[in-house]
């Protein structure tokens, strides 16, 4: 059984009380359960998991990498949150595991902030999704699925 990781960044463990009117009104317990119908329906395993510490981040991508080179990772979907725009350590991470990653951001970022509109992850990942709300990290798993 091939497992799927989703990691989250800084302050997506604030989902559901957070700025409601831009990232919606479910909790991050929610999106998790979200995740877990979606690896059940594709037979994956999933480990989900948020840290608002960039280090711990990339080791857990480093976790993934390990699974990656054994065959046993089906990908991970990202939502590095404000890291997106300037962790360079968190690409690297990913270019160095090789993994199949899936940048995912609830909002739709080009349609916030300037500085919102540059992501570090995006050169390194197989497909950028964003502004469907919690929906997108099944439809993430789904297009894993597929792949």
């Amino acid at each position: 059984m091939k497992t799927v990781f989703v990691l989250n960044g800084p302050n997506l463990n604030l989902l559901g009380t957070r700025e409601p009117a831009v990232y919606g009104a479910q909790t991050l317990a929610d999106v998790e359960q979200l995740c877990a119908a979606a690896c059940a329906r594709h037979g994956f395993r999933l480990e989900f998991r948020q840290s608002n510490h960039e280090g711990v981040l990339v080791d857990w991508i480093h976790e993934a990498g390990r699974l990656h080179a054994a065959g046993e990772l089906a990908g991970l979907v990202f939502n590095a949150g404000a890291y997106t725009h300037t962790s360079v350590a968190l690409a690297d991470a990913v270019k160095g595991t090789g993994v199949t990653l899936i940048e995912l951001h609830i909002s739709n970022v080009h349609a916030r902030e300037a500085f919102r509109h540059h992501s570090y992850l995006a050169p390194v990942a197989r497909a950028v999704m964003c502004g469907l709300g919690v929906q997108g990290y099944p439809l993430a798993i789904d297009a894993l699925a597929g792949l």
